[in-house]
């Protein structure tokens, strides 16, 4: 969703919990049918390399062909390394059971790491028109885009960060 497509709205809070939820089904069904069928253990790998590839397609002629938005902005989130530990656990353990609980606790913890090399930049806190703010949220109003609402954005004010009526310290 939102959560994946826009640089600042790929957050350390609602970002890392929404994601890998959401994309671990996709992944685990492709390795059970693998699995089960072939006894190959790497299917949740081949599904997220396929999905990855899906997703630059898009990004690259939607965002950047149709509307110009920087690649850098619009950038999908990295899935391999989650979907080889899930592999991985399959492959050694040979239980769905482990498999879910562990790997998919892996996967979930592999996440926000996984993709850290590249959040890191856009993270760097730097004085706007006199706010503190990160290059994403500056990202985020210089590129106006439709169907954005500003009171859903998330916006950090020094040390809170909002998110529509809720504030956390």
């Amino acid at each position: 969703g939102d959560w994946d497509f826009w640089a600042d709205w790929k957050d350390r809070r609602l970002w890392v919990t929404v994601t890998p939820i959401v994309l671990i089904t996709f992944p685990a069904a492709v390795q059970f049918f693998l699995w089960e069928k072939f006894r190959q253990p790497w299917g949740a790998t081949l599904c997220v390399l396929a999905l990855l590839f899906g997703e630059w397609v898009n990004r690259y002629f939607n965002f950047w062909g149709w509307t110009y938005f920087p690649v850098n902005f619009v950038f999908p989130a990295i899935l391999t390394p989650g979907a080889i530990l899930l592999d991985t656990f399959l492959m050694l353990s040979g239980s769905y059971l482990f498999t879910a609980i562990v790997g998919g606790m892996a996967w979930g913890l592999a996440f926000y790491p996984g993709n850290w090399p590249i959040i890191a930049p856009l993270h760097a806190p730097v004085e706007y028109n006199g706010m503190l703010m990160s290059i994403a949220d500056i990202q985020g109003y210089n590129y106006v885009r439709t169907g954005t609402p500003e009171y859903i954005r998330m916006v950090e004010k020094g040390t809170l960060r909002t998110f529509g009526k809720d504030v956390a310290p």
